[in-house]
């Protein structure tokens, strides 16, 4: 059966062209969904075998509706990510000036990374938000809105004319989006590899970050991200969010995984997959996969009276 790959939609937006730098997705089936929730509740329904999301911008951080779908939901797993530079279009019905612009559409993530260009070039424009950059693009050609801040390849799919292109704060954003499949088996390691867990502490005391955290620090691990999320639970209850380097068949990255689930309430994994980047680790002294088998060869020695 052919692969079918879901993603945010309408057609036109950022996930959907990261849905295509993904090599499984050539020849795919491809289906837009209105919202993050949407398409991972169709992944978790076999609507689609693989739903891509976005995770991080390297401008605004986390995408805190894909990080708590995915820390609370029903379980999936990540199995690949991609890197996606994003760069903005203003894009207008044919016709439209930069005066006659009052209003302006985007995802909530576009609007903070352009912020000083619309100022600058747009400055009596209210800001309207979108689902996706996609749909404040059909919202304009729909008439509802004057512009969009959008793809530009967005632009012929919605009969849309680009006003400016290149827009950004910021220069050389980039968008971080993750495949995800039903909880399988993790990619085989490369060496190149990051891990992504949820932990969720039980009681909330002093030190209760620094034991995670000094989970990893011992095992040499280095953190990539980490976030932290409130549960729902109430006040003051929180999970972390971490992605870290290694791969769950790595034995430093298993001791440690067995040390978070000592100390917390709960672990949920999430995934080692191939990095983006493709940046290999740099393995301390003492946290090699040799260095975990001849500690365990010594101890087993020990106890059997062979010092």
């Amino acid at each position: 059966m052919p692969q079918t790959f879901g993603f945010l939609g309408p057609r036109g937006t950022f996930t959907e062209a990261a849905l295509h730098r993904f090599p499984e997705s050539a020849g795919a089936e491809t289906r837009p969904y209105a919202t993050v929730p949407a398409v991972l509740d169709a992944l978790r329904r076999d609507e689609i075998g693989t739903a891509v999301v976005a995770l991080e911008n390297s401008v605004e951080g986390s995408v805190p509706t894909t990080l708590d779908e995915l820390a609370t939901g029903e379980p999936l797993q990540i199995v690949g990510e991609v890197h996606l530079p994003v760069s903005f279009a203003l894009l207008v019905r044919p016709g439209t000036a930069f005066a006659d612009i009052k209003t302006v559409a985007s995802h909530p993530h576009a609007q903070p990374q352009c912020r000083r260009w619309l100022a600058e070039n747009v400055p009596d424009a209210e800001w309207r938000a979108a689902t996706s950059n996609a749909e404040g693009a059909q919202h304009v050609a729909d008439g509802h809105y004057d512009a969009a801040l959008a793809g530009s390849f967005a632009a012929a799919r919605y009969g849309l004319s680009i006003l400016a292109e290149d827009i950004h704060d910021v220069a050389d954003a980039v968008t971080r989006f993750v495949a995800l499949r039903r909880p399988c088996a993790p990619p085989e390691p490369t060496g190149m590899d990051r891990t992504t867990v949820v932990a969720f502490i039980g009681e909330d005391h002093p030190g209760a970050l620094l034991e995670i955290l000094t989970e990893f620090s011992v095992r040499g691990i280095n953190l990539t991200l980490i976030q932290s999320r409130p549960t729902g639970a109430g006040l003051g209850s929180y999970l972390f969010w971490m992605d870290f380097e290694g791969h769950v068949s790595d034995a430093r990255v298993g001791e440690a995984l067995m040390g978070l689930r000592r100390v917390c309430a709960d672990v949920r994994y999430l995934g080692s997959y191939t990095r983006a980047d493709q940046v290999r680790p740099d393995i301390r002294r003492g946290t090699h996969d040799t260095d975990f088998t001849e500690a365990s060869a010594w101890l087993t020695a020990i106890r059997f009276g062979h010092p």
